[in-house]
């Protein structure tokens, strides 16, 4: 009987100490773990990210590639020989149509001119004196008092004083046409580049280019569609004509994202398509008059309808679903959450739209969406998106 009293009462210290041990567990761990109260009882408002609505343009655009040419561009190169007497452009400046750009060694070329300005005035007083010569031979003539022999011979020479005088005044027009190109202009408006002869040099013809001009404005785009988007093309060109559709707008995206809008200024297409990749060649010509499209650059067509089709876009993350539908958390300027009904169309990238439902200056809650019901206060923190290009 001793042996069982004493099993009795270790299973009692035991037990007492295990219950000891968990009281005390309990208690370490609430007091590690921070208290979360329950909704209604004061506890704090839950944190959103919310970002307004997107309205855009949803028209079906075609997107192409395209390179920027410039529609005019010229290599500089001498007529005539000569050393380079004055470089007048500043290197990559825009020079206008006209500018005296290079004046290559002149007085060689002046002294020509004058000499053959000398001898046409010296042809045209041989002229004179041979016309007259020739008029009063054939008055004798007439009279029988100077013989046909006579005649004839101041009848050539008059001849021959008249054609003198044709080939001084062809002679002192080639020298006008070398004087003239001692001076290389600029044959239109455009940016030019670096000069690839300096003052001093001597240069002929056959020499290396002087300088490059290009035209910056307008300019050209080319690109590439194929045979199906060219009939689409016409056939919505031709609707547009008959006022069934609006006219086919063009837009372009520069390399750092800028849209280009509205500064289409014709276009037309290949005469053939190339049998090799069913494709035909596109020129767009665009006004540049802030000089954002260089030659040489790839940018982004975009083909579309003029009149766009806007919607409301909001980003995939703020769309929820139960028993009655889709439905998006908007915040108030007070901070409040409310639940929106909302009616969805297409998908774009990670965007939807949203037919209906929503307005253009709504907020939604795109994270933290499942901690917030209709109704309730939250803090809100507005992610800023950017709107660049639109």
């Amino acid at each position: 009987m001793q042996i069982v009293t004493i099993n009795k009462r270790t299973i009692i210290r035991k037990t007492v100490i295990l219950l000891l041990c968990v009281a005390v567990g309990w208690y370490l761990k609430g007091k590690m773990t921070p208290q979360t109260p329950m909704m209604g009882m004061g506890r704090g408002d839950p944190y959103v990210l919310i970002q307004g609505v997107e309205k855009r343009d949803i028209s079906p655009k075609k997107n192409y590639i395209g390179h920027v040419e410039a529609i005019n561009s010229v290599d500089l190169r001498p007529q005539v020989t000569g050393y380079v007497e004055k470089v007048l452009f500043q290197e990559g400046s825009l020079v206008q149509k006209g500018d005296v750009l290079f004046v290559i060694e002149q007085k060689r070329y002046l002294a020509t001119l004058e000499l053959r300005e000398a001898e046409l005035a010296s042809a045209q007083a041989n002229l004179v004196k041979t016309e007259r010569d020739y008029k009063r031979q054939k008055s004798l003539s007439s009279q029988n008092y100077a013989s046909k022999a006579t005649l004839d011979t101041s009848e050539s020479n008059y001849l021959q004083a008249k054609a003198a005088v044709k080939q001084a005044e062809a002679n002192l027009e080639l020298a006008k046409i070398d004087m003239g190109y001692t001076e290389i202009k600029a044959p239109f408006t455009g940016y030019i580049g670096k000069a690839l002869v300096t003052e001093g040099n001597y240069v002929n013809s056959s020499t290396q280019t002087l300088a490059r001009i290009v035209q910056t404005d307008p300019i050209r785009v080319a690109f590439s569609i194929t045979d199906k988007d060219l009939v689409d093309f016409r056939e919505r060109n031709l609707a547009a004509e008959r006022g069934e559709t609006s006219p086919i707008s063009s837009e372009l995206i520069l390399p750092n994202g800028k849209r280009l809008v509205n500064h289409l200024k014709s276009r037309f297409t290949d005469n053939e398509i190339d049998t090799t990749t069913a494709t035909i060649a596109v020129y767009n010509e665009y006004g540049n008059e802030q000089g954002l499209l260089i030659p040489g650059a790839y940018v982004q067509v975009l083909i579309g309808n003029t009149k766009g089709v806007e919607a409301i876009l909001i980003p995939q993350a703020a769309v929820a679903q139960d028993e009655h539908g889709n439905y998006v958390m908007v915040v108030t300027s007070d901070n409040i959450a409310e639940q929106r009904r909302v009616e969805l169309g297409e998908v774009f990238g990670d965007m939807q739209v949203v037919k209906s439902g929503l307005k253009d200056d709504d907020k939604v809650i795109i994270q933290g969406l499942q901690k917030v019901q209709n109704g309730q206060k939250v803090k809100a923190e507005l992610l800023t998106t950017n709107s660049e290009g639109k």
